[in-house]
């Protein structure tokens, strides 16, 4: 009974305290594409990705009911780094639906000017939205309808201390016109929270507070569990407690139902069992206290003891291909600093085409067929089945009129036509391929099939084509599989290849594709497509994730098109939408939602490239 009576005066406490309105609520997964697309067309930084901001604690007085209640402590505030624009998960400020979406665009709208300048939070925002109000006057209507909506909604000021009063004040005058409020007056208290304002104090990447260098970097392991919610923490450098004090602790039983203050998360380690309680206890975290353990390499040998040795390994071609890569930090193309390891499968035997695909091979071939050009008549030869009756006519004209005339070229002869055009298909071969697509193939089973069906579509053709695939672990080496080559016929052996095909271990997709660049720009030919196949982002042991792999395959692709070459993507990635259209642009890329479609549409996509 007791338990009854507690539950239902806590449902009726919190529902008096809350001052937001769920009705009316905008969810951020709801309009996600629509903020990113809005962000970049304003002229926002391309590189970022939109993605959810945590809440914070605020510190600011609360209502009577509120502090009963023990609600309304955090509150989730926007603010953009060098990785991603945070925006709140939820917002239901207002009773509105409308004015919940304006507050989105608008929030998005004023980090476009953010440029992570040293200044008061009053001043810089105060900045932003006249820079935001100049530069877009036609979403000054909705900031007004904004700030009206949101003074209502604001702490009435004699609810408020004195001091806490002015800071109010000085706020809502600086809400109402921006840029006359200089100073914030002090008080013992922070102000209350301004949704329509960045965030005074956004919290600090747990990943860039933990790694300080390119070394530093390499002790993730390849196959973590992501955690959902994806939200960014404050995070402190913290030293690891001694051994001595982790001992046996006497129980207080107030900690019963709390998270413990450390937590030991090895990064090296692939088999984490807390790693679920891990993602429970981070959600309900407003600080996260990182440290460093030497003792941490043993996760690292532990990865590495897992590589092939060299004689159970492909074969190696060669002793590798120094190229460049680009640090978007410090705007510089580092020269030799990634190693290509050309390589080709050991034991691959010739086969040939498995049979649950030659149904549809037939179809494609069949289809392919007619992309074939026709016969023509190459007039003007030496020799030829039949006399070029034109060439003829001439000849016997010159001659009767008493000129010279040469006798060459008196003949045709009927021959099939040549597209000019070659492509080069890369295949993403990393860890990620090893997951399952249903409950009957793989991705790298998907992959197979697809490099299966399409060697078997163009060999119809007649076109030039190679196919390679590729997997990195670090910057040395970055391993690039020879299935076939532009000069090698496709044959029972590259289907041996294709069919040995097995997840490698990270996507430095950068490298790769400067690799294939430099192979497809030496083939003569007219059009010289670069079809690219991947299931994710680009990443990597080392610092090469996030936005210094992104920006680093934009510039590779970057590079592409300076030589001629026509970069096309393909993916399975169901969040690709988020990061593609950085990389490729619009129109230069797909995304495959059924990856099981993958080996059938991936021919057909080719024939409306190059039809």
């Amino acid at each position: 009974m007791e338990e009854k009576v507690g539950e239902l005066w806590h449902r009726m406490i919190t529902r008096m305290a809350d001052t937001r309105y769920p009705e009316a609520a905008v969810h951020l997964e709801e309009i996600e594409l629509t903020m990113g697309i809005i962000f970049r067309a304003l002229g926002g930084d391309g590189g970022l990705e939109v993605a959810a901001a945590n809440a914070t604690e605020h510190g600011a007085r609360r209502g009577l009911l509120q502090r009963i209640a023990g609600s309304n402590k955090r509150v989730e505030l926007a603010w953009r780094d060098e990785q991603s624009l945070r925006l709140p998960a939820v917002i239901d400020y207002f009773p509105d639906k409308i004015l919940n979406h304006y507050l989105y665009t608008w929030l998005a709208a004023l980090a476009v000017g953010d440029h992570q300048q040293e200044e008061p939070w009053i001043n810089k925002n105060q900045r932003l939205t006249l820079k935001t109000l100049h530069d877009y006057p036609g979403i000054g209507q909705r900031y007004r309808r904004l700030v009206d909506a949101h003074l209502a909604e604001r702490m009435p000021l004699e609810k408020l201390s004195d001091a806490e009063a002015a800071q109010e004040q000085a706020i809502r005058h600086a809400l109402l016109h921006p840029g006359s409020v200089e100073q914030l007056p002090a008080a013992k208290r922070p102000p209350q929270p301004v949704p329509l304002w960045l965030h005074p104090f956004p919290p600090i990447s747990t990943a860039s507070a933990g790694s300080s260098g390119d070394e530093e970097g390499e002790r993730g392991s390849g196959e973590t569990k992501e955690i959902e919610d994806m939200q960014r923490h404050k995070s402190e450098r913290a030293k690891k407690p001694d051994k001595e004090d982790q001992g046996l602790i006497t129980i207080r039983m107030e900690n019963i139902f709390t998270w413990g203050e450390f937590m030991n998360m090895d990064r090296g380690s692939e088999e984490n069992e807390d790693l679920d309680s891990a993602a429970d206890a981070l959600k309900d975290m407003d600080n996260l206290s990182v440290s460093r353990d030497a003792k941490a390499s043993a996760g690292k040998l532990r990865f590495d003891l897992d590589l092939p040795s060299e004689a159970n390994d492909d074969l190696v071609l060669g002793e590798g291909i120094l190229l460049p890569e680009w640090d978007f930090k410090k705007q510089k193309l580092i020269q030799d600093h990634c190693r290509i390891l050309p390589m080709m499968a050991a034991d691959a035997p010739p086969r040939t085409l498995p049979e649950n695909l030659c149904k549809t091979a037939k179809k494609l071939r069949a289809q392919f067929q007619h992309l074939t050009p026709a016969r023509i008549w190459h007039r003007g030869q030496q020799d030829g089945c039949e006399i070029d009756l034109d060439a003829y006519l001439r000849y016997a004209s010159d001659r009767a009129a008493g000129h010279t005339s040469s006798s060459d070229g008196l003949y045709k002869d009927l021959r099939v036509g040549a597209r000019d055009l070659a492509c080069l298909l890369l295949a993403d071969l990393s860890l990620s391929t090893d997951t399952w697509v249903n409950n009957h193939a793989r991705v790298i089973d998907v992959i197979r099939d697809s490099l299966f069906l399409f060697a078997e579509s163009l060999a119809a053709t007649g076109d030039q084509f190679a196919m390679y695939g590729f997997s990195s672990r670090k910057r040395d080496p970055v391993r690039v599989h020879q299935l076939k080559t532009f000069d090698e016929n496709y044959s029972a052996t590259v289907r041996g290849r294709i069919d040995a095909i097995k997840p490698g271990y990270y996507t430095r997709m950068g490298a790769a594709i400067r690799h294939a660049s430099n192979l497809l720009k030496e083939r003569p030919a007219g059009r010289r497509l670069l079809l690219i196949l991947t299931d994710g982002k680009p990443n990597d042991l080392d610092k090469y994730e996030g936005r210094y792999g992104i920006e680093d395959t934009r510039r590779a692709i970057h590079e592409a098109r300076q030589l001629g070459l026509q970069p096309f993507c393909v993916t399975i990635d169901a969040q690709a939408n988020d990061y593609l259209p950085h990389l490729f642009g619009t129109g230069s890329y797909v995304v495959i939602h059924k990856p099981s479609q993958l080996p059938r549409e991936l021919p057909l996509l080719y024939a409306k490239l190059t039809a």
